[in-house]
């Protein structure tokens, strides 16, 4: 779950860094010169875009671990340890995927991530309030949606879909600011003031908009993971753990920035445009209407 926001929060970091940095080493004068060079700036656009999103794929696994204190288990220290280890390391046979790193952080809440940049090499870890509040049936649907969503590639999906709305980002808000820049406020000589504050405005109110196409996505891929948890577990066992989800009050112990990527989901209004997760009723409604089915041989 939280696994969309460490990623897009790293490659937001990244591309603001990025950002500041060309503007410090004058790459924007260079590549766009006195005028808009079209075809330079959308090269110089795929590049930032792309790259802050692949970057954030790649450390992803670090910073998910920097980021909870996930503590990987490398020689079970109980039995909770070693069924939770072995059932994930079973998932993923099952799933055709390398076996994952299997972490535990210490948080009350009940939620569980899955992150990596290869589905060969991954990682999954649970909250120690999901072992704690979840019987093992509810807690091994739990981990199968995390296994679906590795053997999914949706990490590799994701990066793919940010680089694409990034470079969008990067053009658009440098168009914008040529336009304020030389024909509202009739600048001739390089680029004013004008250029900048509005390429700076225009980036934060499109990646606004762009999030919203990703966080589309992401609602799209949590329903193929519940249908893939449900190949592995059960489909009984993944409707109760969502129903466990739902008599869930406890108030979140992540921080503040990752809340809206807890396990449980919900919202609505315009609220929903920005959700990484469906309603937890409708993923519900999903699993007994039987759909959507998960791909064969796990989207490969």
């Amino acid at each position: 779950m939280k696994r969309i926001f460490l990623f897009v929060l790293t490659n937001l970091a990244i591309m603001v860094v990025l950002s500041i940095s060309m503007k410090v080493l004058g790459l924007d004068r260079a590549l766009a010169g006195t005028g808009f060079n079209t075809t330079a700036v959308l090269i110089m656009s795929g590049i930032m875009g792309f790259g802050g999103a692949f970057i954030s794929l790649a450390i992803s696994k670090w910073s998910a671990k920097m980021m909870t204190g996930a503590r990987v288990i490398e020689t079970p220290a109980n039995m909770t340890e070693r069924w939770l280890v072995e059932t994930v390391h079973r998932q993923a046979r099952a799933a055709g995927i390398g076996l994952p790193e299997v972490a535990v952080y210490d948080a009350p809440d009940v939620n569980a991530f899955a992150t990596g940049m290869n589905r060969n090499n991954a990682l999954v870890a649970v909250s120690t309030g999901l072992l704690n509040h979840m019987s093992r049936e509810e807690a091994e649907a739990v981990l199968g949606h995390e296994v679906s969503h590795v053997a999914n590639g949706d990490m590799v999906t994701l990066a793919l879909i940010q680089g694409v709305v990034n470079t969008f980002v990067f053009f658009l808000s440098r168009l914008v600011g040529y336009v304020v820049d030389r024909m509202i406020l009739k600048n001739e000589r390089g680029y004013g003031i004008g250029y900048y504050v509005t390429t700076i405005a225009a980036e934060l109110v499109l990646g606004i908009l762009a999030s919203i196409v990703v966080m589309w996505f992401s609602r799209q891929r949590e329903f193929r993971a519940d249908a893939g948890g449900a190949k592995l577990a059960g489909r009984e066992k993944m409707i109760a753990a969502l129903r466990r989800l739902q008599a869930v009050h406890d108030e979140s112990t992540l921080p503040s920035q990752m809340k809206a990527f807890g396990v449980r989901g919900g919202g609505g209004g315009l609220s929903r445009l920005f959700l990484t997760h469906p309603p937890l009723e409708e993923r519900i409604d999903a699993l007994r209407a039987g759909a959507p089915q998960i791909a064969n041989e796990w989207g490969r």
